[in-house]
C-alpha cells in the first residue's frame, strides 16, 4: 500500500500537467472556434460564391454542418482537429494541415536564426549593462533596446532592403532563394540552410544565407532588445545579493563571479524569456515575412485572412497556440536540467 501511495505521489505532478495541457488545448480550440463564428464572414458564401442559387447554398451549408446547434458544431470541430483535420483551404484547395506543413519550416528557420542572434548579442549586452549600471555601457545598451522596441519592424525591413539590397547589393532580395535556385535542393527538413548542407551544395547555401541574413537581423534586433533588457534586470537583482559579496570577499575573480555565479542563477528565468521570445518570433513575424516575401506561417495566415479563408486562419492559429504550449513545456524541461532544485 505504501508503494502504491508513493507511486501516486510521484505521478501527481504529471497528472496535473496533463490536465493543464488538456484544459489549455480545449480553451484554445474554443477561442478559435467561436472567433470563427463571430467574424462576419459567411463560410458558405466563400465556398459557393455570392451568385449561387439558394438550394446550392442550403445544400452546402448542411454539408458543412452549419445547420446543427452550435455546441454540436463545436464537438464536431474538436473531433476533426483531434484527427488532424483542420479543414480545406479555399486558396490552395488543399488540406490546411498540408499547407501548414509546407510553410512552417520557413518560419522556424527564420525565427531560429533570429533567436540565435538575439541570444548571442542580447545576453552579453544585458550582463555588461548590469555590471556597468548607470554608466555609458548601460546607457548605450538601453538606448539600443529602446530603439528596437520603438521602430516598427516593417519600416526597418523596408529601409534595410532599400539600402543593403537595392543600393549596396550586399544581401539577397525578397524570398528564400533566387529564382534560379528554386527547387534545386531536395527537401529533407524544409529548411533551405540545412537541406543545402545535406545536399552538399554550397552555392545554394551561400545564396540562402544572403537572403535570410537581413530579415533575421531585423527580427534578431527586436529579440535582443527584449532579451538584453530582461537579462539586465535579472542580473541587477543578483549582483545585489549577499552571496556575490561573499564571493568577492573570498577573492574570487570578477569574471567568475559575474559569468558563472550571477549568470548561472538567472538562467532559469532567462530560459523562459528566451522561449517566449522565440515563440513570439514564430507567430509574430507576419510583417517581416510580408515585407521580405518570406513564405512562412505568418505570411500564409495573413494571405488567408485577406482572402477570407477562415479554415486556414483558424488552423494556423491553432498551430501557433500549440507552439506556445510546446515551448513552455520545453522550458520547464530545461529548468530541471539547469536547476537541480526544480527536479
Amino acid at each position: 500500500m505504501d508503494l502504491l501511495f508513493a507511486i501516486v505521489r510521484r505521478m501527481r505532478p504529471f497528472v496535473r500537467l496533463l490536465l493543464s495541457l488538456l484544459v489549455t488545448f480545449l480553451g484554445l480550440l474554443a477561442i478559435t472556434f467561436f472567433i470563427g463564428r463571430v467574424i462576419p464572414v459567411d463560410p458558405v458564401l466563400a465556398v459557393v460564391g455570392e451568385r449561387a442559387p439558394p438550394e446550392v447554398y442550403e445544400a452546402t451549408r448542411k454539408a458543412m454542418g452549419l445547420d446543427k446547434p452550435l455546441i454540436v458544431q463545436f464537438g464536431i470541430y474538436i473531433w476533426q482537429v483531434m484527427h488532424g483535420d483542420l479543414g480545406m483551404s479555399l486558396l490552395t484547395s488543399r488540406p490546411v494541415l498540408e499547407d501548414i506543413r509546407r510553410v512552417v519550416p520557413a518560419t522556424f528557420e527564420l525565427a531560429t536564426v533570429a533567436t540565435i542572434i538575439g541570444v548571442l548579442i542580447g545576453v552579453p549586452s544585458g550582463v555588461m549593462a548590469a555590471v556597468h549600471a548607470g554608466r555609458w555601457p548601460d546607457h548605450l545598451v538601453r538606448i539600443i533596446g529602446l530603439i528596437g522596441y520603438s521602430v516598427p519592424v516593417f519600416w526597418l525591413g523596408l529601409m534595410g532592403l532599400l539600402l543593403f539590397y537595392g543600393k549596396l547589393g550586399w544581401v539577397g532580395g525578397p524570398g528564400r532563394l533566387d529564382i534560379f535556385y528554386e527547387g534545386m535542393v531536395p527537401q529533407v527538413t524544409g529548411m533551405i540552410l540545412i537541406d543545402s548542407l545535406i545536399a552538399g551544395d554550397m552555392s545554394i547555401f551561400r545564396n540562402a544565407v544572403s537572403h535570410i541574413i537581413l530579415p533575421s537581423l531585423m527580427l534578431g534586433y527586436y529579440s535582443l532588445a527584449y532579451i538584453s533588457r530582461m537579462t539586465r534586470s535579472f542580473m541587477l537583482e543578483q549582483l545585489g545579493q549577499e552571496y556575490i559579496t561573499t564571493a568577492r570577499v573570498k577573492g574570487m575573480s570578477e569574471a567568475r563571479v559575474i559569468w558563472v555565479h550571477a549568470l548561472g542563477n538567472v538562467m532559469v528565468p532567462l530560459i523562459t524569456v528566451i522561449a517566449l521570445s522565440y515563440a513570439s518570433l514564430l507567430e509574430g513575424s507576419v510583417l517581416t515575412e510580408t515585407v521580405f516575401a518570406w513564405p512562412g506561417l505568418g505570411f500564409y495566415i495573413t494571405t488567408a485572412l485577406v482572402s477570407a479563408d477562415m479554415s486556414a486562419v483558424l488552423g494556423g492559429t491553432i498551430v501557433v497556440g500549440m507552439v506556445f504550449v510546446g515551448l513552455n513545456l520545453f522550458s520547464d524541461f530545461l529548468y530541471r536540467i539547469v536547476d537541480p532544485r526544480a527536479r
